[in-house]
């Protein structure tokens, strides 16, 4: 682990100063290497896959950590995306003079070393890696034992693209062994090597991180989302929205985990949105003001509303406005995303003024939280915290900034 810090950190350096002409060749290179190697990542993912039946890992985490041609492109086509970004180093954030004919810049720099600890997700380190490239920084990644096989077929592959930009391959570094310990020893013995650490996974793994780790981090506990059905509502529009938000890959952190719903709308919406949900195969959870509209529905406790299904269930309650929602949310929120469903636009800026949280969206599902929606390219995950970065991570956001001053023999009195 030291001398693959003592590598890092060699290799963050020459990095820094490699053209963005290069770091994008890098990218493509890479992405060419993951759809020459399919065949090769995808026997790796098999192998993965096997073992996680075995160890009996649970549905969502089965989908999340399998791969197939589709995904595999995406690995690809996100590299592509990523070098398409404009470059995010050396852009001029601040400028200004001052009195004495100083002359002041604000100029965007990597942060240098990143340590990425990872769970089930191989395209995690595609993405992470990518972004990282982009952004001028060496990473040293770490991922779950469930996707080794996976995680190393892919690292190949980024070694390959390095190698073609005549960079050096130290800049993408990955943990080669599954032992926890290694972990442990990144977050609390490397901080000469690493900078800031990106955790991403289950909620167990991001509070070891959080607790453990002696660099900053950038990240999330969890990822609450909710789903706001304003009285102003579109019964067709909301339908879509709470299924897709909830449905459309039930283990990522941008998945609906509450929807709240107006009583001045919750006998017009409540039997549509409800219906649609369980045809799609999702447990319905509700109050008592819901399973008094429509039958069918579970009992909700009071822990439902704040846990992380990353599953087919759902806790929906009805509020009294809009107020009541937006306390709701402040209560049991993660302040990861949330989403008002309405044709109220005023009704809309007053649920964003008045929320707290990294993302905030109107009339679309919260499953649009992921840094390639945003333009991003990919991203390494979603940061819920105040300081540095928040929302989706991607390359701008993995940059920090440096002060260039020129004078012409100022001196100070």
């Amino acid at each position: 682990m030291d001398a693959m810090g003592i590598a890092a950190r060699r290799a963050s350096q020459s990095l820094a100063t490699v053209d963005s002409e290069r770091r994008d060749r890098a990218l493509r290179s890479a992405a060419a290497s993951l759809r020459e190697h399919r065949g090769d990542i995808l026997e790796a993912n098999a192998i993965d896959m096997s073992e996680a039946m075995a160890r009996g890992l649970s549905p969502p985490k089965r989908d999340r950590l399998m791969l197939d041609t589709a995904r595999v492109e995406s690995m690809a086509s996100s590299l592509e995306a990523i070098a398409d970004l404009p470059d995010p180093l050396g852009r001029v954030l601040a400028e200004w003079e001052r009195p004495n004919g100083l002359q002041i810049q604000r100029v965007a720099v990597p942060l240098g070393v990143i340590g990425i600890i990872y769970e089930s997700r191989p395209n995690v380190s595609s993405d992470a890696a990518g972004l990282c490239i982009k952004s001028g920084n060496a990473v040293i990644l770490r991922g779950g034992s469930e996707s080794f096989h996976s995680n190393h077929a892919i690292h190949a592959c980024l070694k390959t693209g390095l190698e073609a930009a005549g960079i050096d391959t130290d800049a993408v570094q990955m943990v080669p062994t599954t032992d926890r310990a290694a972990v442990g020893y990144l977050l609390s013995s490397m901080g000469d090597s690493i900078d800031v650490v990106v955790p991403r996974g289950g909620k167990n793994l991001i509070r070891r991180v959080q607790d453990e780790a002696r660099v900053p981090v950038i990240g999330h506990l969890e990822g609450i989302c909710h789903v706001y059905l304003h009285e102003a509502a579109d019964t067709e529009m909301a339908r879509q929205i709470v299924v897709n938000a909830k449905m459309r890959r039930t283990g990522v952190c941008g998945a609906a985990e509450t929807v709240l719903v107006d009583r001045g709308a919750a006998q017009r919406l409540l039997p549509v949105v409800i219906a649609a949900l369980q045809d799609a195969g999702c447990e319905v959870r509700g109050d008592e003001t819901v399973r008094s509209m429509v039958a069918g529905v579970a009992a909700v406790a009071e822990q439902d509303w704040s846990t992380e299904y990353l599953d087919a269930i759902v806790s929906i309650r009805v509020v009294a406005d809009i107020e009541a929602a937006i306390e709701h949310i402040g209560q049991y929120g993660s302040g990861h995303t949330e989403s008002i469903v309405t044709g109220d636009d005023d009704a809309a800026g007053h649920f964003f003024r008045n929320v707290d949280s990294a993302i905030l969206m109107q009339n679309a599902s919260t499953q649009f939280a992921d840094g390639g929606e945003f333009g991003m390219g990919a991203e390494i995950g979603i940061a819920t915290g105040r300081i540095h970065a928040r929302g989706p991570v991607g390359a701008e956001q993995l940059t920090s900034y440096k002060y260039i001053v020129r004078g012409n023999g100022q001196v100070r009195p």
